[in-house]
């Protein structure tokens, strides 16, 4: 594995270097540098450092691992690959993603998932290991967003799902306290879904570390759109 300083290099330099190395790389020195690996498909990258915003934009099969925060726009419209941070991640992660996976150790900010969506045989995953800011999976059109509130506090904060319109959203809590809109259904999982839970949670902590059982010892809540046509209940006086 090859070592890239990214000590005063621009975001161009550094990903010239990337494509250049004819190997997997390890990214030394990174602090806020936008766009690392963006659009890159053969290639895994171990960043040392904080990344700026579009980590991974338009990923196309690259592997990143995180070894600390990131800042907003993790997986800006990826369509394959992973992204594995083990620590928080800023506001818009996975926007208007289509395809991969994106694994946080630690919290998310506002607009986690926003826009995400499935496309064609693609379904994009995103796990958050901590909690996550307002507006979680606005207009969500696919794919699966989990958030497993490790570390306490509230899970989520305000107006999750506004707008969803396809894929689905699990939560680790009984979202007793959680307000969410009327185009969504709100529901204990059931034993099916609980098998799939578990195999994100299985993944989550063989990347983070954990005890797979107790994450599961929860109430799990999946939510999905109840109608077809969302937009007309949030716009359409009846």
């Amino acid at each position: 594995m090859k070592e890239i300083k990214a000590d005063g290099l621009t975001f161009r330099a550094i990903n010239d270097a990337i494509r250049t190395a004819g190997q997997d790389v390890t990214l030394t020195g990174c602090c806020g540098q936008r766009f690392i690996a963006a659009g890159m498909s053969a290639v895994s990258v171990t960043v040392k450092g904080v990344p700026g915003n579009a980590l991974g934009a338009y990923l196309n099969g690259a592997s990143i691992t995180v070894l600390g925060n990131a800042q907003d726009a993790v997986g800006d419209t990826m369509n394959d690959g992973t992204i594995v941070v083990h620590g928080s991640i800023g506001d818009a992660a996975g926007y208007a993603m289509r395809g991969g996976r994106i694994f946080v150790k630690g919290s998310a900010g506002y607009r986690a998932g926003i826009h995400m969506k499935a496309y064609q045989d693609k379904a994009p995953l995103m796990v958050i290991g901590g909690c996550a800011g307002s507006f979680l999976g606005e207009y969500q059109a696919g794919g699966v967003i989990v958030v497993l509130g490790l570390g306490g506090g509230r899970i989520v904060s305000n107006f999750p799902c506004t707008g969803m319109h396809g894929g689905k959203m699990i939560l680790r809590s009984d979202c007793r306290d959680i307000v969410f809109p009327d185009q969504v259904s709100a529901r204990p999982a059931s034993p099916e879904e609980l098998d799939e839970i578990g195999q994100y949670a299985a993944e989550y902590c063989r990347l983070f570390g954990g005890d797979v059982q107790a994450v599961m010892a929860s109430p799990f809540t999946v939510i999905t759109p109840d109608n077809s046509n969302p937009y007309q209940r949030l716009y359409v006086a009846n």
